[in-house]
């Protein structure tokens, strides 16, 4: 079997890579760019077949998909960092739209079907009222960030395509996962990498915070990506599922954990330019769908996934 991931050296991608080696029957392509950093699947060189590709441009695109004609196509190449589709919105918004678009067109005109994940996300549900946790699938969405509305967007578009035209799209709306290779801009990988700069003497004992009382549902990015195979291999083309742990974490009380793990004296100062503009204050799913059609649960524990992430952090700082 043939698997495309694109964004294949990022968070998400690079897991998914590993995951799809150890299955032992998967070829593994990815998509890179000139700049991507490769940290992350260093150690995977020689085992996937890395191709250029800018998702953006439409022929690009064409030329990987005619040269790998996969069985299974994984979509995470995305700007994913909320924050910074308030500073880039149209960036944010090209990539994210016109990327899936080039990847479907290209399957058209190419004359294959092959299945194709959609790494939506959490984000599209936006403002969530208390009434409305845990959330369904059925739930509103209302996007608070350019990030969650180029989501939205990329949702709608796989439904429309499989629609109109029968492609294969899964949509998936991931909640927050994290893990070992988080990149350092995210809160739970933030953390830690402060934490083991303070434990080296690095910097000062202060670690800056922003908005501590938002709640988000954490899976481990080892779990989420059995479960991108398992969307692909068990659930239906055209519905949408959440993948979750169904448990919500206060972003102070994750942070806690992390200082526990810990023996400096470390305090905590919130830092105004890490407030957002509007946040999602509440983020807990309910992934009962997806489980019935896959029989998929978490296996790793919350605390582990920390520990992993701050050995990460201390093994590289």
């Amino acid at each position: 079997m043939k698997a495309l991931i694109t964004g294949i050296t990022g968070f998400a991608g690079s897991h998914l890579a590993e995951f799809c080696l150890k299955r032992g029957d998967v070829e593994v392509f990815g998509t890179v760019r000139p700049r991507s950093r490769m940290d992350n699947i260093t150690h995977l060189v020689g085992q996937v077949k890395l191709l250029d590709c800018d998702i953006r441009d439409a022929a690009s695109v064409r030329d990987v998909i005619e040269k790998t004609r996969p069985d299974y196509i994984f979509h995470l190449a995305a700007q994913s960092f909320v924050p910074t589709s308030w500073r880039a919105p149209a960036e944010t918004l090209t990539t994210n739209i016109v990327g899936e678009v080039n990847i479907f067109e290209a399957c058209r005109e190419l004359g294959i079907n092959p299945r194709i994940q959609l790494a939506c996300s959490s984000e599209e549900y936006g403002m969530v009222y208390e009434n409305e946790t845990p959330i369904k699938e059925t739930n509103q969405l209302r996007p608070l960030s350019p990030y969650g509305v180029s989501k939205v967007t990329q949702d709608l578009l796989g439904y429309q395509y499989h629609a109109s035209y029968g492609i294969l799209a899964v949509r998936t709306r991931a909640f927050n996962h994290t893990g070992p290779r988080r990149g350092d801009v995210f809160v739970t990988s933030n953390f830690a990498k402060q934490i083991a700069e303070i434990e080296k003497g690095k910097t000062e004992p202060v670690l800056h915070v922003g908005n501590l009382e938002a709640i988000r549902d954490f899976t481990d990015v080892r779990d989420m990506v059995y479960a991108y195979w398992l969307s692909l291999e068990k659930c239906q083309p055209g519905e949408v599922y959440n993948i979750c742990s169904d448990t919500g974490v206060r972003i102070g009380d994750m942070l806690n954990t992390l200082l526990t793990m810990s023996t400096a004296k470390i305090e905590t100062r919130q830092d105004p330019a890490r407030m957002r503009p509007s946040d999602v204050e509440v983020l807990i799913g309910d992934s009962s769908k997806f489980r019935q059609a896959t029989g998929w649960k978490p296996e790793i524990e919350f605390a582990a996934t920390l520990t992993d992430l701050l050995d990460f952090w201390r093994e590289r700082v």
